[in-house]
Protein backbone atom coordinates (compact mmCIF):
# COMPACT_ATOMS: atom_id res chain seq x y z
CA UNK A 1 0.00 0.00 0.00
CA UNK A 2 2.38 2.65 -1.16
CA UNK A 3 1.24 6.13 -0.29
CA UNK A 4 -1.17 5.01 2.42
CA UNK A 5 -1.61 7.33 5.38
CA UNK A 6 -2.95 4.65 7.70
CA UNK A 7 -2.63 5.77 11.30
CA UNK A 8 -1.28 9.26 10.61
CA UNK A 9 -4.28 11.08 12.05
CA UNK A 10 -4.92 13.01 15.27
CA UNK A 11 -7.31 10.29 16.45
CA UNK A 12 -4.73 7.54 15.97
CA UNK A 13 -1.89 9.48 17.58
CA UNK A 14 -3.98 10.50 20.59
CA UNK A 15 -5.34 7.00 21.18
CA UNK A 16 -1.90 5.41 20.92
CA UNK A 17 -0.23 7.98 23.19
CA UNK A 18 -2.86 7.56 25.91
CA UNK A 19 -2.64 3.77 25.63
CA UNK A 20 1.17 3.89 25.75
CA UNK A 21 1.09 5.98 28.92
CA UNK A 22 -1.36 3.48 30.41
CA UNK A 23 0.95 0.62 29.45
CA UNK A 24 3.89 2.35 31.17
CA UNK A 25 1.82 3.07 34.30
CA UNK A 26 0.54 -0.51 34.47
CA UNK A 27 4.04 -1.90 33.95
CA UNK A 28 5.58 0.29 36.64
CA UNK A 29 2.93 -0.52 39.21
CA UNK A 30 3.12 -4.22 38.36
CA UNK A 31 6.84 -4.19 39.18
CA UNK A 32 6.09 -2.29 42.42
CA UNK A 33 3.42 -4.90 43.31
CA UNK A 34 0.67 -2.27 43.60
CA UNK A 35 -2.53 -3.77 42.15
CA UNK A 36 -4.51 -0.53 42.31
CA UNK A 37 -1.95 1.32 40.20
CA UNK A 38 -1.77 -1.59 37.78
CA UNK A 39 -5.52 -1.51 37.22
CA UNK A 40 -5.42 2.28 36.86
CA UNK A 41 -2.93 1.77 34.02
CA UNK A 42 -5.23 -0.82 32.45
CA UNK A 43 -8.08 1.69 32.59
CA UNK A 44 -5.85 4.22 30.81
CA UNK A 45 -5.15 1.69 28.07
CA UNK A 46 -8.88 1.22 27.48
CA UNK A 47 -9.44 4.97 27.73
CA UNK A 48 -6.99 5.47 24.87
CA UNK A 49 -9.06 3.18 22.67
CA UNK A 50 -12.27 4.96 23.63
CA UNK A 51 -10.82 8.44 23.06
CA UNK A 52 -9.38 7.39 19.68
CA UNK A 53 -12.75 5.97 18.65
CA UNK A 54 -14.61 9.10 19.71
CA UNK A 55 -12.16 11.31 17.84
CA UNK A 56 -12.52 9.14 14.74
CA UNK A 57 -16.29 9.51 15.03
CA UNK A 58 -15.83 13.29 15.19
CA UNK A 59 -14.02 13.20 11.85
CA UNK A 60 -10.42 13.36 13.07
CA UNK A 61 -9.58 9.86 11.82
CA UNK A 62 -8.86 8.57 8.36
CA UNK A 63 -11.86 9.04 6.06
CA UNK A 64 -13.58 5.92 4.82
CA UNK A 65 -12.91 5.19 1.20
CA UNK A 66 -15.80 4.53 -1.11
CA UNK A 67 -15.86 1.01 -2.51
CA UNK A 68 -14.52 0.59 -6.01
CA UNK A 69 -17.13 0.51 -8.71
CA UNK A 70 -16.52 -1.71 -11.67
CA UNK A 71 -17.87 -0.28 -14.87
CA UNK A 72 -17.81 -1.65 -18.37
CA UNK A 73 -17.78 0.13 -21.66
CA UNK A 74 -19.70 -1.32 -24.59
CA UNK A 75 -16.43 -2.35 -26.26
CA UNK A 76 -15.07 -4.19 -23.21
CA UNK A 77 -17.74 -5.86 -21.11
CA UNK A 78 -16.96 -6.86 -17.55
CA UNK A 79 -18.07 -10.44 -17.98
CA UNK A 80 -19.92 -12.47 -20.49
CA UNK A 81 -21.67 -15.82 -20.29
CA UNK A 82 -20.60 -16.77 -23.80
CA UNK A 83 -17.63 -19.11 -24.27
CA UNK A 84 -14.45 -17.48 -25.45
CA UNK A 85 -13.70 -17.89 -29.12
CA UNK A 86 -10.28 -18.23 -30.62
CA UNK A 87 -9.64 -15.99 -33.58
CA UNK A 88 -7.23 -17.14 -36.26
Amino acid sequence: MAGSSHGHTPAAWTGVIISFIGFCVAGAFMVMAQPVGFWAGMVLILLGAVVGGIMRGMGLGQPKQAPLKMTATPATPLATREPATVES
